[in-house]
């Protein structure tokens, strides 16, 4: 199939392109072209790592003196001489101690008890709530930050709004109004845009919106650079490079407002002890690459690392040496204007709900409005559809 049947037959299809592997959405682009208006600060990067599958938040920041705790947990609790202890109540797993040195230099929060009102215990439910910041009974076709550049656009300089590594889904930058791209690298991307060269087609509006797609895409190539060579040395393994992948398009002086990045299997409804000590060694390179990556960019005081999970663990473990779906979890914030201290309250494992998960401590919302209000300027209102009080783990 030649190349221009290819696009009229592609026509009727949803405003995307793919790219051998990238994806690169453009919807509304003429909102997001707009000059970004004044007093907002996108050249304060957002960086996204999504712990696909519900991470165990109660393994991962762990009240090693709480004997609930143990009692809950007597297979998989971690060892009170082996957790990385931040306080005289809580500590981290060991995987997680190259994350220590953040810490004392008080570049790392610990949000606890994050979540929301009724619960879902769904893995797509639950991350499309996340995605749009709806309430739970709600239901929203735009993601949170799709809202919040049709509200306050990003430049127009900027290569794309934002950038999705690891995964096709678009998240929280679903819906239209939004430059996005989802790419594997940015040296495939640039490879494969070349392809893209649209021809004026007049006569079909239908057609000319997806040759204006390819139009760009070819734009956003044009403000990516995949060649800088950093010092900084980046974990092996697929997430090590989604984050090398994540530095490049940092990297670049075009800019974007948001990266996010994917790590997958964290689901551990059994042998959970050594594939989650696994994950976290990744997470905890990644961190510190990506950290060292932004210092030797000049950035990481304009830039802010946030992780996220559709939801926790239950307390008790089950019979498989595992755990099942729970509610509220614990979210790290890095960066050099992050206010390094605990947030929220651990969670209270002698209140446990029916269905055996404990109350939430922080809105997730209130998460959000924290990026929204103090790290950009935008108003969070709008986007979150009411007021949300920012969780303070932000300087300004």
């Amino acid at each position: 199939m030649n190349r221009r049947r290819f696009l009229r037959s592609a026509a009727a299809l949803p405003v995307a392109r793919a790219i051998g592997g990238t994806l690169a959405v453009f919807g509304s682009a003429q909102v997001a072209l707009a000059a970004a208006p004044a007093g907002t600060r996108y050249n304060r990067v957002l960086v996204l790592v999504e712990l696909k599958g519900g991470n165990d938040g109660l393994n991962t920041l762990v009240p090693y003196t709480d004997p609930v705790y143990y009692s809950l947990r007597p297979k998989i609790a971690i060892k009170r001489d082996d957790v990385v202890q931040l306080s005289d109540r809580v500590g981290l797993h060991p995987s997680l101690a190259p994350l220590l040195p953040l810490w004392r230099a008080s570049e790392l929060a610990l949000l606890q008890g994050v979540g929301y009102p009724d619960p879902n215990l769904s893995h797509f439910r639950s991350i499309e709530i996340w995605d749009t910041a709806s309430k739970s009974a709600e239901y929203l076709q735009d993601g949170w930050l799709t809202r919040a550049f049709a509200a306050r656009p990003a430049p127009s300089g900027f290569a794309a709004d934002g950038v999705i590594i690891g995964s096709g889904d678009l998240g929280p930058l679903a819906g239209g109004g939004t430059r996005a791209i989802a790419l594997a690298n940015t040296e495939q991307f640039l490879r494969r845009a070349k392809l893209a060269q649209p021809t004026p087609i007049v006569g079909n509006p239908a057609l000319a919106h997806v040759l204006k797609v390819e139009s760009d895409i070819v734009r956003a190539a044009a403000h990516l650079d995949a060649r800088y060579k950093f010092r900084t040395e980046f974990p092996s393994g697929n997430f090590g490079s989604a984050i090398h992948t994540a530095a490049q398009v940092l990297a670049n002086p075009s800019g974007v407002a948001v990266v996010r990045v994917t790590l997958t299997g964290f689901d551990t409804h059994s042998n959970q002890g050594g594939t989650q000590t696994r994950l976290l060694k990744e997470v905890a390179g990644g961190l510190v690459a990506l950290k060292d990556a932004l210092v030797e960019l000049d950035k990481w005081n304009d830039a802010v690392v946030l992780t996220y999970a559709e939801f926790g663990r239950r307390p008790k473990e089950n019979i498989s040496g595992g755990t099942d779906h729970g509610t509220a979890n614990v979210q790290f914030a890095l960066g050099g204007r992050v206010a390094g201290a605990m947030y929220g309250a651990p969670p209270d494992l002698s209140r446990l709900s029916g269905d055996g998960n404990p109350p939430y401590a922080l809105d997730f919302r209130g998460v959000y409005a924290a990026i929204l209000d103090v790290w950009w300027g935008v108003d969070s209102r709008a986007v979150l559809g009411g007021r949300f009080a920012a969780v303070p783990f932000l300087k300004s």
